[in-house]
């Protein structure tokens, strides 16, 4: 059997598109929408997911993924049980950033700036849209805590299900956040590492587009 390639040499050429400031829409948030709507048209696996960074109590950043849920004219949403780590992150320090990676479109978006939560009715709205299972399992999961087994999770969830027979609330300490970003920046790969970036940054009168080097 062949040995496998070392990881230093794993590389591909990108050859997917292009991208320059005239190409996009003057609202970086129009232009997410824009390019998550083409990840979806791509089938491109798990188009909504994003690593979402934080920092934590000592300034040190942390990051996992989520899934957007929307994104409005204000920012990218996202929603999560805020006992957890992250949401004690987030209610310390508002500052987070979002990077979302479609290999198979070969683009990149970050966003940079600051979270707000959402209103208890955008929660309830879209807690009300999420499986059954889904909607139990944000009652089940003390998130971010340890857990003793597997089974006591299960339990847990038994215990919700018995508790909430038919149409199942949403848990007080379940809800979203909007991040407002301050600086966004678009990526598209190209050949020769020679990768077309745009940069948007907020100013007092608008939204500021530049190109950047790769």
């Amino acid at each position: 059997m062949a040995d496998s390639p070392s990881i230093s040499q794993l590389r591909r050429s990108y050859e997917a598109g292009t991208l320059d400031v005239g190409d996009v829409e003057p609202d970086p948030l129009a232009q997410l929408r824009a390019w998550v709507q083409d990840a979806v048209a791509a089938s491109a696996p798990d188009a909504s997911a994003m690593t979402l960074s934080t920092l934590t109590s000592d300034g040190a950043p942390t990051a996992r993924v989520v899934l957007l849920k929307a994104v409005d004219d204000r920012g990218a949403v996202f929603y999560t049980n805020q006992r957890s780590a992250k949401g004690e992150q987030l209610a310390r320090d508002p500052r987070a950033a979002l990077s979302f990676f479609w290999a198979t479109l070969e683009r990149q978006v970050r966003l940079e700036g600051t979270v707000e939560r959402v209103t208890d009715a955008e929660a309830d709205a879209y807690f009300a849209t999420r499986p059954r299972d889904s909607q139990l399992g944000a009652w089940a999961s003390n998130q971010s805590q340890p857990v003793a087994s597997r089974a006591d999770l299960e339990a847990a969830m038994a215990d919700a299900d018995a508790r909430f027979p038919d149409v199942v609330p949403r848990p007080p300490h379940w809800g979203g956040y909007r991040l407002l970003p301050h600086r966004v920046e678009l990526w598209q790969g190209r050949a020769g590492r020679l990768h077309d970036r745009v940069e948007y940054r907020r100013q007092l009168d608008g939204w500021r587009l530049r190109r950047l080097a790769p």
